[in-house]
């Protein structure tokens, strides 16, 4: 086993995994760096033949690098289950979010939306198509630049309503998380990790992917708002 396994992942998963490498570093004596950058760069880098040894990103992303041959079949392995939160400038007046029909009343009452360039951004268009009120809030929507927390956008006022993965807004400054998504229109997205085609250490890899889908990893999981996968 080689002493250092580089990855990139999403920003979705930053926090966790830094915690999470650090303490599989002081376990196995194995450097691990992870890099983590807007999803589809680290998808596009990753297709690129960046050297990698691992990659960590939403499982569909996972899936499509798999099919492209830019990750080691059958190397999949899912580590965390993400929910999206709803987060309000701090101070700001707290809309009612307790119901579907609670939470779609106040998006049409928001100035403005924000949502992230991942997956739970297009499950939440999605979702506003189901209710019927995209073309009326399609002005109001904004899109966090790739790699930019909706967190930052709400904390300065350029988002009124924010949506994003609950891992992501849990330390953020200038915002106040005012909870998930009510039952029957829940975002939760798998987060996987696979073995990077260019990996030159695919064995390490395979070791440090076993540690963060092992119960040794759950606790970390939860403190950063994630679930084990």
């Amino acid at each position: 086993m080689g002493n250092r396994i580089t990855g990139i992942s999403s920003m979705a998963t930053r926090q966790v995994l830094a915690e999470l490498a650090a303490a599989y570093g002081r376990a196995s004596g194995v450097e691990v760096a992870i890099e983590s950058v807007g999803g589809v760069d680290a998808a596009r880098r990753v297709e690129c033949g960046e050297a990698f040894d691992v990659v960590i990103l939403a499982a569909d992303a996972i899936d499509k690098l798999a099919a492209g041959g830019s990750v080691l079949a059958g190397s999949r392995v899912d580590l965390v289950r993400s929910m999206v939160a709803i987060a309000v400038p701090e101070g700001a007046a707290v809309p009612d979010i307790s119901t579907e029909g609670a939470l779609r009343a106040a998006v049409l009452a928001a100035e403005s939306i924000g949502h992230s360039t991942g997956p739970s951004g297009t499950a939440l268009l999605q979702l506003f198509e189901r209710w019927g009120v995209a073309d009326r809030v399609r002005g109001r929507i904004i899109q966090a630049p790739a790699g930019v927390p909706v967190a930052r956008l709400v904390a300065e006022g350029k988002v009124a309503l924010g949506f994003q993965q609950q891992s992501e807004m849990l330390s953020a400054p200038g915002i106040r998380v005012i909870g998930g998504m009510p039952p029957g229109c829940e975002i939760v997205t798998t987060f996987s990790g696979a073995i990077c085609a260019a990996s030159q250490a695919p064995e390490a890899a395979r070791a440090l992917l076993a540690w963060l889908h092992s119960p040794a990893a759950a606790a970390t999981k939860r403190k950063h708002g994630m679930d084990p996968a």
